[in-house]
């Protein structure tokens, strides 16, 4: 239908074209256009020929009208009246009718057009007056550029038939005031009792509120048990209180305490945290609601909400889209500036990705801190990026709640019915500046004079039901007085309360785990696994199905790590298989995302084969036993903030699965900044918020130049504190493998962050044996095996590839008195057991900290912070802005000058 979308007399012939295929084939049109020329038809064989023939204007006339009700059904959302407090942009062409070659000599005329739109034959006045009602009062739409007709027509005939909008019982008209009573209220006594305290009020959107509980109660009647929230700062107290049913004592105490009740360390501001309860809603259905805590990156928790929400999905409601909704809420000026958004909705279709649709909703404030909004962006409007993946976009005026109530259980029907987004743009104010201490008049004094006249929405509608006869003034009065009354009482009791208490996140799934003390990581984790069941497991995978062909090279693959279990030799990436294996034979779930984790940056894992001439792809860890939990692997689209957000979030619905991102490069993980700073770094501390996610990031100097060779492991190092994380640089396949098998197998949930190998992949030294599997544990530290202890005089300290750098110079230059130790659990920094390495070594003169990174960045400023008792040497690259450089015989003359220090000799063999 886009080819009849477009304003203008030149469509009339294109729509003649319509006309004559369905003379062809009824039944080969949209049924919209066939009830058109069904009763088009009709008027040609029963009105006399001089009034209707066959070519006369008033055919031509019916396409004119057809004309327009596609231009009000494609443009009429660009003369709305939603703005409560200013007036709309001017838009050309108009939606007058010289704009489509009518007249208002023809707006008594009786046009066929009518039954396009479901009203039968109407004057061109009634079909003027329904379009309007329809597309250009409270609520605008953009929808037909979606591509699917049924979508558009299903859509199309809930808006026309119902002319956007719902005569609402007078109950349900009491009941939204009574949410608007809430929001309010709330929001009045809060800034009476907190004088100049920041709280980032929803003032001036509060219809947000009762839009929130129509979307509960919508969904839970359609089948939705539970929702998951994620929102910025603004309005999230109203919502914590109004919605999730916080309790008013708790967030009043937030503004009086001074400090916390139980184990969070530091905490965070009350806008910033979140909640979850289970409510129940009007009918008696009990609906679970999380709102995600929040840092002041306003679209951070976008993607970690769309990650829960689909971790939820497949765990708890066995895949089933319909029985959990995530819901968005967005600021105009972050939906419109944050590049996130673009990510998230660019994964929200995506197999390893989609939730089943999001509800987005936009407190559209037209103004981002002190920026006007035509400044701050180039779009016409801030939802445009709902058009990259062709989402309906309702643009509702925040002061009439029935229509937002309307059209948000109308997007919650469309996202049960489509499993597809839906973006609701609020068009509302702000009534303070950024926040209530900040003065807005400095930069937007024309709009703040409009908003300090303008009533707030609660005052608007009950004016609206006095004036039809639902509420008395009195009534309203009172209920307000009572409502005030209530909050008094709570605040009272917050006064009393000593301490201020968090509800840990997910307190449900968490309160098993304990949480990591420094003692912690002392204590021995049994990662074993029975031997004849691991080797078989090797076997399992790495046997193809024989109704399938696959490309030669797989089954020479397959053959070779086949024979690798035959030599007892296993590889980095067999130790790896061998490690999810285990796992999901054990009944824990494995997720692996990255940009191309199926197969691997470097083409070692092959965790699902392509069927030669087809799609299709098979997954051998799918394949273990009929009673195994689940194993996904999945590429991702190319960025890294949202996949990263969106594996955090998933990981942390499930504590009992091992769900791991992958970066292409290390290099490339620093894209997603504002996740390793806001979330797994501190989130604990902040929140009291556990997560296990695992985190691959290949990493070493191989000559591939600045952004292929570091992951930044300073970084890193450098947000690790209070035992947050674990920061791994792993040496053996054998540590890989107890290192995944601990994450899941111990009582602690903390993200692990692993620099993955490049070139020792393929390492002929870097290889294990079955046994080292199945009957090993996780190393920390790996000593030096091969020299008598009293024989040492120069211990290196070191990690990673260059251990094997080291290794072999040693062994060339014969330098037994070296002894080269390997430090493979960089945090917690195991210090006990670096002591007790060092304690063998009584005949040592030298210890040296050896790194292929530059002096300033890899583990060396950790290690000095934290062993300056131990007087380390450091031999590294010299200190530089840039990780790497870029020719390769500069890279061999830099790594030769390391060896040749460590070894304090001219002449490398």
């Amino acid at each position: 239908m886009d080819k009849f979308s477009q304003v203008g007399n030149q469509e009339i012939a294109s729509i003649e074209q319509l006309y004559q295929s369905y003379l062809e084939n009824p039944n080969s049109i949209d049924q919209s256009w066939k009830s058109f020329f069904e009763g088009f038809e009709f008027a040609r064989k029963n009105y006399n020929q001089e009034e209707v023939p066959g070519n006369s204007s008033h055919v031509n006339k019916e396409f004119k009208v057809l004309n327009l009700i596609q231009g009000y059904r494609q443009r009429g959302h660009l003369f709305t009246q939603t703005n409560p407090v200013r007036t709309r942009r001017k838009y050309e062409p108009t939606l007058d009718l010289e704009t489509f070659g009518l007249e208002k000599s023809d707006l008594k005329t009786i046009f066929q057009a009518g039954n396009n739109i479901g009203i039968g034959p109407s004057t061109l006045e009634k079909i003027i007056e329904h379009l309007q009602a329809t597309y250009c009062n409270s609520v605008g739409v953009e929808y037909l550029y979606m591509r699917h007709p049924e979508v558009v027509a299903w859509l199309q005939e809930k808006m026309e038939s119902s002319r956007n909008g719902q005569d609402f019982a007078a109950e349900t008209r009491k009941h939204i005031f009574y949410h608007l009573k809430l929001a309010v209220g709330f929001e009045n006594y809060i800034h009476k009792k907190f004088v100049g305290q920041k709280r980032f009020s929803l003032e001036g959107a509060e219809s947000l509120i009762p839009a929130l509980d129509a979307v509960i109660e919508r969904g839970s009647e359609l089948g939705i048990k539970e929702f998951i929230v994620g929102m910025a700062h603004r309005g999230r107290l109203n919502i914590l209180a109004n919605i999730l049913e916080k309790p008013y004592k708790n967030i009043f105490n937030e503004f009086l305490g001074k400090e916390y009740e139980d184990d969070i360390s530091l905490g965070d501001v009350k806008y910033h945290l979140g909640f979850e309860n289970e409510i129940t809603t009007d009918k008696g259905k009990h609906v679970h609601l999380s709102l995600l805590p929040n840092p002041s990156h306003l679209e951070a928790v976008s993607p970690l909400v769309e990650g829960m929400s689909r971790s939820r999905i497949d765990s708890k409601y066995n895949g089933d889209f319909t029985q959990l909704a995530p819901i968005v809420i967005h600021g105009d000026a972050a939906i419109a500036g944050q590049g996130v958004v673009y990510e998230v909705a660019q994964m929200s279709q995506l197999k390893g990705y989609r939730t089943g649709g999001t509800i987005h909703l936009v407190i559209n404030n037209q103004v981002g801190f002190t920026t006007n909004y035509l400044e701050a962006r180039s779009s016409t409007y801030c939802t445009d990026v709902a058009k990259v993946n062709r989402s309906p976009v309702f643009h509702v005026n925040g002061d009439d709640p029935e229509a937002l109530v309307y059209t948000i259980k109308l997007a919650m029907e469309f996202r049960q019915k489509f499993n597809a987004d839906v973006f609701i743009d609020l068009l509302c104010y702000r009534k303070h500046g950024h926040n209530e201490g900040d003065e807005p008049r400095f930069t937007q004094p024309t709009l703040y004079n409009s908003i300090a006249r303008h009533p707030n929405p609660r005052d608007i509608y009950a004016e609206r039901l006095v004036n039809d006869g639902i509420m008395t003034k009195e009534e309203v009065k009172h209920e307000i007085a009572a409502f005030n009354q209530l909050l008094e009482e709570k605040y009272n009791q917050a006064e009393m309360m000593e301490k201020v208490n968090i509800r840990h996140f997910l307190n449900k799934e968490y309160n098993s785990f304990d949480i990591a003390y420094k003692n912690s990581f002392n204590i021995e984790v049994d990662t074993t696994f029975d031997k004849a069941q691991l080797l078989d497991i090797g076997k399992q995978i790495n046997t193809l199905p024989g109704d399938l062909k696959f490309f030669k090279k797989v089954h020479k693959l397959v053959g070779d790590r086949l024979k690798m279990l035959e030599k007892n030799q296993m590889d980095w990436a067999m130790a790896e298989l061998l490690a999810y294996g285990s796992l999901v034979k054990e009944g824990y779930p494995v997720r692996v995302s990255g940009q191309d984790s199926e197969r691997g940056t470097f083409s070692h894992r092959h965790a699902a084969f392509v069927v030669e001439d087809t799609d299709m792809r098979y997954y051998p860890l799918k394949h273990i036993s009929n009673e195994q939990a689940p194993f996904h692997v999945f590429n991702s689209p190319l960025n890294e903030y949202g996949v990263l957000g969106f594996e955090y979030g998933y990981a942390l619905a499930q504590p009992n699965a091992l769900t791991i991102w992958e970066a292409q490069f290390g290099d490339f993980s620093n894209v997603a900044q504002v996740i390793f700073d806001q979330y797994i770094s501190s989130a604990s501390e902040k929140w009291g918020m556990m997560n296990n996610v695992v985190l691959f990031l290949p990493h070493g100097y191989e000559g591939q130049g600045p952004e292929h060779s570091s992951a930044r492991i300073e970084r890193i190092l450098a947000l690790t504190a209070s035992n947050n994380m674990q920061v791994m640089n792993l040496t053996t396949p054998a540590n890989l493998f107890h290192a995944l098998r601990r994450n899941v197998k111990w009582n602690y949930r903390l993200p692990m962050i692993i620099f993955t190998p490049k070139s020792l992949l393929r390492h002929p030294e870097v290889k294990c044996t079955i046994e080292d599997l199945a009957e090993g544990q996780f190393m920390e530290v790996i000593d030096n095996t091969t020299t008598s202890p009293s024989e040492i005089t120069d211990v290196v300290f070191t990690m990673g590839k260059l251990y094997f750098d080291l290794k072999k110079t040693k062994e060339e230059l014969g330098q037994e008195h070296v002894a080269l130790v390997r430090l493979e659990q960089l945090y917690p920094l195991p210090i006990e057991k670096i002591e007790a390495v060092l304690s063998k070594y009584k005949n040592a003169k030298r210890l040296v900290w050896a790194q292929d990174e530059p002096a300033n960045m890899g583990a060396w400023p950790f290690i000095q912070r934290y062993l300056s008792n131990l007087n380390f040497e450091v031999v590294a690259r010299p200190a530089s802005g840039s990780p790497a450089g870029g020719l390769m015989e500069q890279h061999i003359k830099r790594e030769q000058n390391l060896l040749k220090q460590i070894f304090k000799t001219e002449v490398l063999s």
